[in-house]
């Protein structure tokens, strides 16, 4: 059954369809100070926040598995994927999960070290942890320079270069 009631949606800021879903889960990652590259889902059709409590939602149209190349782990991600969200943290997290040897394992809260340590730390509801370098969970952010050319037919022309 879903977290994400009418009641909760009704006081959320609420995006629907993948790509600015995406921008979205990516900025609000940025913002609380956690890596842009922990929810690599696809397909998001919606994306919710309620800024006051913190409680995020992403609603994707089917589970996904994702290796972290970096550090070998295998990350599935339900279709529904909720969380509380802070300063260097993600608490009450639900929908995600961890393969350690042959077994799944939920996870229940991430956070950054305050002041930065460049380590992030996984726990599970059982109180296990393991921490990993903040770097295996970023990726890098197409960045869209602008240069000015001085003259082109007597007028100033900015081009972007992507």
């Amino acid at each position: 059954m879903s977290q994400v009631t009418e009641e909760i949606k009704a006081k959320a800021e609420l995006y629907h369809g993948d790509a600015i879903c995406q921008e979205k889960s990516k900025f609000l990652l940025k913002e609380v100070g956690l890596p842009n590259g922990l929810l690599p889902l696809h397909d998001i059709e919606e994306c919710g926040y309620v800024k006051e409590t913190g409680f995020v939602w992403l609603k994707q149209k089917k589970s996904i598995t994702h290796k972290f190349e970096k550090i070998g782990k295998l990350v599935t991600y339900a279709t529904e994927v909720t969380a509380v969200v802070e300063s260097n943290k993600i608490k009450k997290l639900t929908g995600v999960k961890t393969k350690e040897l042959l077994v799944w394992i939920s996870l229940s809260d991430i956070y950054v070290d305050d002041p930065p340590t460049g380590k992030i730390t996984f726990k599970t509801p059982s109180g296990l942890s393991r921490s990993f370098p903040v770097s295996a969970f970023e990726i890098e952010e197409e960045t869209k320079d602008v240069k000015e050319k001085k003259e082109v037919n007597g007028s100033a022309v900015r081009v972007k270069e992507l």
